[in-house]
């Protein structure tokens, strides 16, 4: 089982490159990507996506890379003579203007804005690929690594919860019948005083029939022993199980709020309020589960 929350990087240098990158991820409902990519590197795309794709199921995953090559070939000097020729037209109609003529050295040409630019020599798109899955998949398995520990102290706490639900669970079975037989009780007296002690046996067990119905939770209490068992077996499997703890969980929640309002009883009601407790605590942990 792993959390949705990580951090990955992976920095790698080959032949003159160096690429860097950095992988976050945080919970969202589907599988979200999203890259920061130089824009001369924007064909690294499709194989980061797949590259993600493969390694994590769900969450919003930031995907952030930096590049440098520095191979002796990585750049080249680009003269621009048609503007260079540019300004010594200018320079000449100046001095011809101003009566005066000047020599312009080439080390003042090379000064002129844009005569001389520094431009990036086009990559090799196989070899900076194959330095970029490398350092994808390093920081894939760095962030996976951390997901599957915060995981693996999220299924302790899911589990605690879980332990916590069946005592509850287990208290409120042992109170069901209770609730019945102090109902029949408090009939018969409330009959009693009104009748000077002359009790209709038979309407009394029909009162008591129809108050047991109506207040029998037994249902209840087998499903929520199906669904806490269903989430136990769940988060021991090593596949993503974060929709189908979000699932059981909403049915936890929907088993305790029919037992309670069902249950006539403060005690009962008052252990409704603890179960409910823990559930919420475990909805929210179970948000963050891939």
């Amino acid at each position: 089982m792993k959390s949705m929350t990580g951090y990955g990087r992976c920095q790698i240098e080959r032949d003159g490159r160096e690429m860097a990158v950095e992988v976050k991820s945080v919970n969202h409902r589907f599988l979200d990507i999203s890259c920061r990519l130089p824009r001369h590197l924007l064909f690294l795309e499709d194989g980061m996506r797949k590259g993600v794709g493969a390694r994590v199921s769900r969450g919003h995953v930031d995907v952030f890379v930096s590049y440098n090559n520095h191979r002796e070939d990585a750049k080249e000097v680009r003269v621009d003579t048609a503007l260079a020729m540019a300004y010594r037209t200018a320079y000449e109609e100046l001095g011809a203007a101003l009566g005066k003529t000047a020599e312009i050295s080439v080390s003042e040409y090379a000064r002129m804005p844009d005569v001389l630019r520094v431009e990036e020599k086009a990559e090799d798109q196989d070899a900076v690929k194959a330095l970029f899955l490398d350092a994808l998949d390093g920081a894939l398995c760095s962030l996976c690594e951390m997901r599957e520990m915060e995981g693996a102290n999220m299924r302790l706490d899911i589990l605690d919860k879980i332990g916590r639900i069946e005592t509850i669970r287990d208290q409120v079975a042992q109170r069901a019948p209770m609730v019945v037989e102090e109902y029949r009780d408090k009939l018969h007296q409330r009959i009693a005083a009104l009748t000077d002690g002359e009790i209709d046996e038979a309407r009394l067990v029909t009162e008591v029939a129809i108050f047991a119905d109506r207040a029998a939770i037994d249902e209840e209490l087998v499903r929520l022993i199906s669904h806490t068992g269903q989430i136990r077996a769940a988060v021991e499997l090593r596949e993503p199980v974060g929709r189908k703890l979000d699932f059981l969980v909403q049915e936890l929640n929907r088993e305790v709020n029919t037992i309670g309002s069902k249950a006539s009883d403060a005690a009962i009601a008052q252990k409704v309020v603890e179960a409910k407790g823990e559930i919420e605590k475990l909805r929210e942990q179970v948000q963050n589960i891939e």
